[in-house]
């Protein structure tokens, strides 16, 4: 069976996403190697930091197969010498003939280099196969190659009408087990998580990703300061202007930071528009405006004019409940 450069880079897509939790501060990418008769005949995808990227897992298990061969790879090949070698070396190395690239790599140290060089050694390249696909998986690599910020992504787990907490202050639990699971997924592939010292005292959370037996501890952030025996401390505790908070984070290497709320953190976040991504858990369920809290309860739009707008990307039943994605 031949498959088009589309469904290549879809199955290279696929590939990268196996790396989506341990690869960060690398991009998560996912690369192919396919022989003149169409047949895949490697696949790699990238290791933990200092460990090789997603083309040299391909190339070594390709090994001789990969001379005149096809590699597909979600982004630019490194050319930069780094915690690996350059991936471009390799790629020449090794005979490969031609290179499908989803899109060029927004670090200044490749930035079409990569591309030139291979050109340069003689090997055919095309860049841009599927390429919104594959910028939407590495979004938050980009950005913070772009801003040096993370890529911010908001979660809000809330009734249909919005109600995140009842009139008692209650919020435990208002989606379902999935919708929960699939939240740790989410900080799993967060580098950090930020709360509101509000959220500490009402829910004393650990802000830990549980996935199974397996529990990981991202970099916990708290706006405000908590108590010294609150479950999430080790945190880091900042106050003050949030963009000053987003570069420190950047330079911790977060590339993403999920920002799960109470309502006056979301707002806030929403109101500086220093949100990318929003991931809205609902629940069916109401809870009515009367002495509840809302998701966003101290955000003001005074028009229509005002109001902010956003576009959708997915909408997934998740068990009983419903998972929204929003660009903003």
């Amino acid at each position: 069976m031949t498959f088009s450069p589309q469904e290549l880079m879809q199955m290279a897509v696929a590939e990268g996403e196996k790396a989506r939790m341990h690869a960060p501060p690398n991009p998560w990418v996912g690369a192919l190697i396919v022989n003149g008769d169409g047949v895949i005949v490697a696949e790699g995808h990238t290791q933990a930091p200092g460990e090789s990227h997603a083309e040299i897992e391909a190339l070594r298990r390709a090994g001789e197969r990969a001379r005149g061969a096809t590699m597909i790879v979600t982004i630019e090949p490194c050319c930069h010498v780094g915690r690996t070698g350059p991936c471009v070396d390799a790629i020449v190395e090794a005979g490969v003939s031609r290179v499908l690239i989803g899109t060029l790599d927004a670090d200044s140290r490749v930035s079409g280099r990569g591309v030139s060089l291979l050109k340069s050694s003689g090997v055919d390249v095309e860049v841009g196969v599927e390429e919104s696909l594959v910028r939407a998986q590495l979004a938050p690599y980009l950005w913070h190659r772009v801003t040096g910020r993370p890529y911010v992504v908001l979660k809000i787990a809330s009734t249909l009408d919005g109600v995140v907490a009842m009139a008692d202050g209650s919020s435990q639990w208002i989606t379902g087990d999935d919708a929960r699971r699939d939240a740790h997924v989410l900080r799993a592939q967060s580098q950090a998580i930020l709360v509101g010292a509000g959220t500490v005292r009402a829910d004393n959370p650990a802000l830990t990703a549980r996935l199974g037996d397996i529990i990981l501890e991202p970099l916990r952030v708290v706006l405000g300061q908590v108590a010294p025996d609150a479950r999430v401390r080790p945190c880091l505790e900042r106050s003050g202007d949030l963009g000053a908070v987003l570069d420190e984070l950047g330079q911790h290497d977060v590339l993403q930071l999920l920002v799960e709320g109470g309502p006056r953190t979301a707002s806030e976040f929403v109101e500086q528009g220093l949100v990318n991504h929003v991931v809205w858990y609902q629940a069916p369920a109401f809870g009515g405006s009367l002495g509840t809290a809302g998701a966003l309860k101290e955000l003001a739009t005074p028009t229509i004019g005002a109001l902010r707008r956003g576009r959708v990307v997915d909408v997934q039943r998740i068990g009983e409940d419903i998972r929204i994605d929003v660009e903003v």
